[in-house]
């Protein structure tokens, strides 16, 4: 009697990582901008750079042509302000989903339900390349434990979402990643679940992965000592970028004998996921940062193109979010030069 697979309708081949790595290669160039990039993030982390990181850019992915668009325009921004602040473009190819939903790029590029995910992998290399070719550095969510194979090494700055940050598996990835990873505070706004996130990426670890090949492996971590929780408001807890919250996370990290390093999201619990409001979180965050505050070393902003979201299904206009609702670029533009102009160096 058959006793697997009986609830897998079909199985289809996945591309190797090592395969797409060499059909959309590390330039020398992509490989400078990603390891100068993860080197100002970690400065800035350490309070050797006085700086401010802003990671800003879509919800999500859904678009490659409006995303390039979005880095060409984004560019002469981070140029601008760069003696201030320093612009990591956000580039998110994973949704995670509370229920059901459109799961991101990688997983659905077509937007249709058709699942090529290979298809959805060469897509995200590429733009990814393709954004360091303009000279920025990335930031993306690591969802999937094993799709970081197939990109990794272009990225500058990596995420451990809110509904991922108390699984293992995903601390024990943190571990071994080569770039800065932010750790969200819990849905319902449990900021100690994140801290001891970091406690545990900091450490080495053993898990099972795929190698660049796809073979099975066992990999073995070093740790890593860049890792900072993001504050991005809860459920239950309400917003969390004031400065009662914020010295409340710092006093969890120091309990923790941890650094005190935090970095703020102006959407999602902290917004309502209202667009608008992501000005008033940037606000409190330069009043703070005015009066003396150390701990904050890093914004995320989502923007697009254009403000709002849409939903999917029929056409769709082009360089707004099909996710949660952004805000449009010149808004964004606007808040940054204001955010550079106004925070004081620590």
């Amino acid at each position: 009697m058959r006793t697997d697979d009986l609830r897998i309708r079909r199985v289809r081949p996945l591309i190797a990582p090592a395969i797409l790595a060499e059909d959309v290669p590390l330039t020398d160039a992509a490989s400078t901008v990603v390891a100068n990039g993860r080197r100002a993030l970690e400065a800035i982390l350490e309070n050797r750079d006085a700086r401010l990181a802003v990671v800003v850019g879509p919800c999500s992915i859904h678009d490659p042509v409006a995303a390039i668009e979005y880095a060409e325009r984004l560019r002469p921004l981070a140029d601008a302000v760069a003696e201030r602040l320093l612009l990591v473009m956000r580039v998110y190819f994973e949704k995670p989903r509370t229920t059901v939903g459109w799961k991101g790029l990688i997983n659905d590029p077509d937007l249709d339900g058709s699942f090529h995910i290979n298809k959805g992998l060469r897509l995200a290399r590429q733009l990814l390349a393709d954004i360091s070719a303009i000279g920025l550095p990335t930031g993306t969510e690591f969802l999937d434990t094993t799709f970081g194979q197939f990109y990794a090494e272009l990225v500058g700055w990596g995420a451990i979402g809110a509904r991922t940050a108390e699984s293992q598996i995903h601390r024990e990835l943190a571990s071994g990643l080569s770039m800065p990873v932010g750790i969200k505070n819990r849905t319902d706004g449990n900021v100690q679940v994140a801290v001891d996130a970091l406690l545990a990426a900091s450490s080495s670890h053993l898990f099972p992965s795929l190698t660049k090949e796809g073979a099975p492996a066992i990999l073995e971590t070093s740790g890593n000592p860049h890792c900072h929780v993001v504050l991005r408001g809860g459920s239950e807890s309400g917003p969390n970028f004031d400065a009662p919250a914020v010295a409340a996370a710092a006093q969890l990290l120091a309990n923790a004998n941890l650094p005190q390093r935090l970095m703020i999201d102006a959407s999602h619990g902290n917004s309502g996921k209202d667009p608008a409001r992501q000005v008033d979180v940037v606000d409190a965050v330069i009043r703070q940062k005015r009066g003396g505050d150390r701990a904050i070393r890093a914004l995320m902003i989502e923007s697009h193109l254009v403000g709002g979201r849409q939903d999917l299904g029929g056409a769709l206009r082009y360089g707004q979010s099909v996710t949660d609702a952004c805000l449009g670029f010149d808004e964004t533009a606007a808040l940054i030069h204001r955010l550079a102009d106004e925070v004081a160096p620590r």
